[in-house]
């Protein structure tokens, strides 16, 4: 069965980083791919990045390109996501979702979730 914890997460204030990681178990091939979301309070749910299990390849939308990093940890099967240059509207709870196959970038493609950790920018 395939399991996500996301850990890390808290209160920063703009301007600064973050890193949040994303432990994953169960997988049973490494043709797999680990995206993650993130929903502030009255939107819509938000891709903000995928990465392949097998080879480290990342996938950003435009909106947090160049802010937003993801690496895989393969001594911990952990997915990291580091976040810089933090702004307000960054703050909203961020998960941590998997999927075999290729990369998606709709919430609806991912199988597997984690509970997901919020992360508040402060101004």
């Amino acid at each position: 069965q395939v399991e996500l914890e996301n850990i890390g997460g808290g209160l920063v204030q703009a301007g600064g980083s973050l890193r949040l990681s994303c432990a994953v178990s169960g997988l049973t091939t490494e043709s797999a791919a680990v995206g993650w979301f993130r929903q502030a309070p009255g939107k819509e749910r938000e891709f903000v990045g995928a990465i392949t299990w097998i080879d480290g390849m990342t996938y950003y939308p435009g909106s947090v390109k160049g802010r937003l990093t993801l690496s895989r940890n393969n001594a911990k099967n952990t997915i990291e996501l580091q976040m810089n240059s933090l702004k307000p509207e960054d703050t909203a709870v961020y998960y941590c979702a998997a999927k075999y196959g290729d990369v998606g970038v709709e919430g609806m493609e991912y199988a597997y979730w984690g509970r997901g950790t919020q992360v508040t920018v402060s101004s």
